[in-house]
């Protein structure tokens, strides 16, 4: 049953598997077991990310296509719904226009995109969309009458989802069951459903076909399969679930600007975290989000600690100031890439191999 669940994808080690299962279990029961909002906050913004980059895997790992619009396909969900939310009022019915009309939108985008510039080399496409998306990132920023311009939208979501709606009066096994408990479970489930079938597109013999294009895109050709028709679908069928990805973000948020969704930052996040679970892989997707999304949101409270703790030596306090996490974490994130070249998903199955 399980290894139909996973589209017959096993982690195919004991020990990937393990921690696969801990951060599946840690997040369904964070609510429970890590209380407090800033912890709750980490998870959902874990399980976002966790989508974001399996979908952007889905064209760099298992395509080969570097993109670097794939934030605007997030972006567009999750103004999708911010605007459809603010014009119409709180409720699904415009929960569920934004999301249609965003998804036709990216879908839409993907298609002119990926049909007009997947005939060029790898690296002119990369530079095609990083200016696709610094445009989309521009028009965003000064159409304010329609996207709230630098400042963003704010909108209130379903009554079922705000924080104020309380479904128990006290709370249950510690955890208060409102608004915002119903909204992270929301998020947990659909994202859960969305990984899932990823592993299925990618296990599937249209899955095959993209992974065949990526070690030899002329033998692919040869054979008979039509690459840019499987580019520019795997260029959509990506788009869609990054912009899903979105819609759940500007669902747990409320609240969607250009700095939330469009910027270069979070492209680059999620480059690291493909490269840091591994690429290629979707439980890649999984295990780098955790990584670095609990990197970037403890380290700075980490190192606080320990300059406390070694406040008496001058140097080394002054090397693990907390106003320093960023150097530390790229010094992790080089650590990373060059212990598992692989990515840690790639490493562990290594291992396995060899074994």
């Amino acid at each position: 049953m399980l290894d139909r669940i996973l589209s017959h994808d096993r982690p195919r080690n004991l020990w990937l598997a393990l921690l696969l299962a801990a951060i599946v279990v840690a997040l369904a029961l964070t609510p429970f077991v890590f209380p407090g909002t800033k912890a709750l906050n980490v998870a959902a913004k874990i399980v976002v990310f966790v989508v974001l980059v399996a979908s952007f895997d889905l064209l760099l790992g298992y395509t080969g296509i570097v993109s670097f619009a794939h934030t605007m396909f997030f972006g567009i969900g999750a103004y999708g719904i911010a605007i459809a939310s603010t014009r119409l009022g709180a409720g699904w019915g415009p929960v569920a226009l934004g999301t249609l009309g965003a998804l036709v939108l990216s879908g839409v985008l993907a298609f002119v995109v990926g049909l007009f510039s997947l005939r060029v080399r790898a690296i002119f496409f990369a530079m095609i969309t990083l200016a696709v998306a610094s445009a989309f990132l521009t028009l965003a920023s000064q159409l304010s009458d329609i996207t709230g311009g630098e400042d963003g939208l704010t909108f209130k979501v379903p009554e079922a989802l705000q924080p104020g709606t309380q479904y128990l009066e006290e709370p249950f096994l510690g955890a208060s069951v409102d608004g915002r408990f119903a909204t992270y479970y929301l998020l947990f489930v659909v994202a859960v459903v969305l990984v899932l079938a990823m592993l299925r597109i990618v296990n599937s013999p249209f899955g095959r076909v993209l992974q065949a294009i990526r070690e030899n895109d002329f033998r692919a050709e040869a054979i008979g399969y039509r690459t840019v028709v499987y580019r520019t679908l795997s260029n959509v069928i990506s788009a869609l679930f990054a912009t899903l990805a979105g819609c759940l973000l500007a669902l747990w948020l409320r609240y969607n600007g250009p700095a939330t969704t469009l910027s270069f930052e979070i492209m680059l996040d999620v480059l690291l975290i493909v490269v840091i679970g591994g690429m290629g892989t979707i439980y890649g997707a999984v295990v780098g989000s955790v990584l670095l999304v609990l990197a970037q949101s403890y380290l700075q409270d980490l190192m606080k600690l320990a300059a406390s703790a070694v406040g008496d030596v001058p140097l080394l306090s002054q090397v693990v100031s907390p106003d320093r996490w960023l150097f530390w974490l790229g010094i992790l994130f080089v650590l990373s890439v060059y212990y598992f070249p692989a990515g840690v998903v790639g490493r562990l199955r290594a291992i396995r191999k060899a074994s």
